[in-house]
This record gives C-alpha cells, sequence and structure tokens, in this order.
C-alpha cells in the first residue's frame, strides 16, 4: 500500500478543507478545540451541514446515499475533521446501525431508515450492555417474546450513551431462552417513544449526563422492525462491533490532541525550561507519537480491507486495543503537563457558562474531567482483555 498521497488526493484534501474553512460554525470549534462540553444542538446543527454537502456517509456506497469515497479519501476526510476542530458525527446511527441494516436489512427497511440516518432525523443510540452482561454480551436476559405481529420487550440495558436523547435504539434482545445463548438472540430497532420505555440517567464523575439505564416494560415492537432472522442476531451483533472498534481507534483526532500535549508541555515550564525539552517527558511523548504514527498505517490498512467488500475482520480488535491505549496516554501527560492546574473541577466553564476558567488557565481547565471520562475507552465497545483473546485466537490462532 502506497503511503504517500496522490496529486488527486492531495487535491481532495483541499477541497476539504476548503469546505471546512467555509462551514464550520466557529462556536462550535472552539468548544472542541478547548475541550468544552457539546450540546444536542451542538452536535445536529454539524451532522446537517455535513449532510447538506451529501458528506456524512463517508464508507457508505453510493446507491444508499453513500460517498463512495476510497480509503484515503475518508482517512483525510477524518484527520481534517479532526485538525480543525469539529464536532463529531455520532457513529450509533451512521457507522453502527446503518452497516447492519445495508448488510441485513430488507429493503423496506433501507428505504425508511437510511436516509433519515443519514439526516440525522433519528437520534440513535445502542442497547446491548446490560447490569450483568458487558464483556460477556452473549448472557443477556432482555427478552422479546413473539406475539402475533408484535414482540413483546421486557428487560434493561446500561450505558446507553446519549440514550436520553434518542428517537430509536438498535437492540440485542432474547427471543429463545431454550437455545443455546448466542444462538437466541435477535436484533430489534425499537422506537424510544414507545409505551414502556423509561430512561434514568446515570451521571458520571465529571457530573457530566452522558450515559444511562434504559428499562423495557411490556414494550410492544412491530415484527418489521426485526433485522434479518429471528435468533440470527448475533451475527449481526459482531458485524456492527467490527465497525465501531474501527472507528474507535480516532487515529484523526488523537493526532489533533497529540499537538495540544505538546502546545501544553511547551508553556509549561520545569528547571527553567519548557517541560517538553526534558528528556523523560519527552521521551513519553515521542514514544506515544511512534505509537500513534504505526496505528494510522494499520487503520489504513482495516479501511482497505473494508472497500474490497469484506468487513472489518478480527483486526478490528487491534485498533480498538492500541487506540484506547493511546487515547488514555494522551490524557495521563495531557494532566502530568498541566500539573496542579488540572485538579480544579469548574463545571461552569466546560459549559460554557463563563470565559475562563477559575484558574485562569483554561488549557488545563478540562483535562482531569477528560482523563477520568477516558478511562472508559479500554472497556465499551468490548473490554480490551476480550479485545486480546479474538486477537489471540482468530489472528495469532493459538
Amino acid at each position: 500500500m502506497d503511503l504517500n498521497y496522490s496529486a488527486e488526493d492531495l487535491t481532495f484534501r483541499d477541497t476539504v478543507r476548503a469546505f471546512l474553512d467555509a462551514n464550520l460554525p466557529k462556536d462550535l470549534q472552539q468548544k472542541v478545540l478547548n475541550h468544552k462540553r457539546l450540546s444536542k444542538d451542538d452536535l445536529v446543527r454539524w451532522h446537517k451541514i455535513v449532510a447538506k454537502q451529501g458528506w456524512v456517509g463517508t464508507g457508505w456506497p453510493v446507491e444508499y446515499g453513500g460517498t463512495g469515497w476510497m480509503p484515503v479519501q475518508r482517512h483525510i476526510w477524518e484527520e481534517e475533521c479532526a485538525h480543525a476542530g469539529t464536532p463529531p458525527i455520532l457513529p450509533f446511527g451512521v457507522n453502527m446501525v446503518a452497516p447492519v441494516i445495508m448488510a441485513f436489512g430488507n429493503e423496506a427497511q433501507k428505504r425508511h431508515y437510511l436516509p433519515r440516518i443519514l439526516n440525522c432525523d433519528d437520534w440513535w443510540c445502542q442497547g446491548y450492555s446490560e447490569p450483568g452482561s458487558g464483556s460477556d454480551l452473549a448472557s443477556l436476559k432482555t427478552r422479546a417474546e413473539r406475539q402475533g405481529d408484535h414482540y413483546i420487550v421486557n428487560g434493561q440495558k446500561t450505558w446507553t450513551t446519549l440514550g436520553q436523547h434518542a428517537d430509536m435504539i438498535f437492540c440485542l434482545v432474547r427471543t429463545d431462552p431454550n437455545a443455546r445463548k448466542q444462538e437466541g438472540i435477535s436484533f430489534l430497532l425499537i422506537d424510544m417513544h414507545t409505551p414502556g420505555i423509561t430512561v434514568r440517567p446515570i451521571i458520571m464523575l465529571d457530573e457530566e449526563h452522558e450515559v444511562n439505564e434504559v428499562f423495557f416494560d411490556n414494550v410492544k415492537v412491530p415484527v418489521e422492525n426485526l433485522i434479518g432472522e429471528e435468533n440470527k442476531g448475533w451475527t449481526y451483533a459482531k458485524y456492527l462491533l467490527g465497525h465501531e472498534r474501527t472507528n474507535i481507534a480516532a487515529v484523526g483526532r488523537a493526532k489533533r490532541e497529540l499537538l495540544f500535549l505538546k502546545r501544553l508541555a511547551n508553556k509549561q515550564m520545569k528547571n527553567g525550561k519548557p517541560l517538553l525539552d526534558d528528556p523523560l517527558f519527552s521521551a513519553k511523548v515521542a514514544s506515544l507519537e511512534i505509537e500513534l504514527m504505526a496505528l494510522e498505517v494499520t487503520v489504513l490498512r482495516v479501511l482497505s480491507q473494508d472497500h474490497a467488500k469484506r468487513g472489518p475482520g478480527p483486526e478490528a480488535s487491534m485498533l480498538k486495543v492500541k487506540g484506547t491505549e493511546i487515547q488514555q496516554t494522551l490524557t495521563e501527560l495531557m494532566v502530568e503537563a498541566a500539573g496542579p492546574y488540572a485538579m480544579p473541577f469548574d463545571p461552569e466553564y466546560l459549559e460554557g457558562k463563563k470565559e475562563h476558567s477559575v484558574t485562569q488557565q483554561d488549557d488545563a481547565a478540562p483535562l482531569a474531567p477528560y482523563y477520568f471520562n477516558y478511562r472508559k475507552t479500554s472497556i465499551y465497545g468490548g473490554s480490551n482483555e476480550i479485545q486480546r483473546n479474538i486477537i489471540t485466537q482468530m489472528i495469532l490462532g493459538l
């Protein structure tokens, strides 16, 4: 694989940069670059700007409204968006449930859901984890019993990211309690406004409402909302997780945060010199940068494989492990560079309610919440311990 950009790639990069310069709202850019919190309106506003340009479905086939971009073009787009400081396009609809609908849904489901996902007419969330089913997801207990033309769903999901805003949830449910646990699961699309659904917030250490518990009490779901075949949901779930793990790597964002780390370390002094000149600290940064460069090459290889219609394989587990380790190391080094200035907790500044943080060290103010939030990345999407087992079995053959 040629890792140098072609003339066409460079022209495409210029086109992307021109679009971002002209269309990225400055208030959203400043929130992202300064690690401030984004609201639902912020995320939807950016999604619709990109949708108007026709660039939301970067990995989608053209026939479904996607861009049809090559892997390098997708990589350039993600890298330029990260560098510019755009809000994320949330993955739950575009990068997670949409590929499942395209691969296993029927034509009516594709016609209905895919355009709405592209335009952010529906806000999606994920119903996988349960209080007793996280890494061992196949042990899930949420039941869906067929009654005529509906399923009746009862159970609980947890750690449901941004579920308080959601219109739809894609859910793994048990439809055959007597089958082997992986073989009795189905994949349902559920309207979050259906009677019987209760969303309860889980407030995190940084006092942000990011995740939730979702309860299902005799919730009626039309049979037409079943994806694929009944009791084949585990196959679809694994397919979705491959796409999720590829996206968790977030190379572009990590490259932007590496630049932030270097700027921060250049401003902090140690023994009369910038911290970045300290041999021990600079060695940590250099080691991290090497790991990030290697991850970027691996991401391009996996994207190339996906473009060849094979779909993400067990290599996605490698991206998930290394990507999350790099993200966590970045936040650790940021806190180390900021020192005691990272300690004060200033939610009013993070919410954009005042111009400067309580310490007047605005770069440092979000770093402790940022650090704590990123402890989760090695757990969600399948814990890194589980990913290492997959790598051992599926790649190394041990």
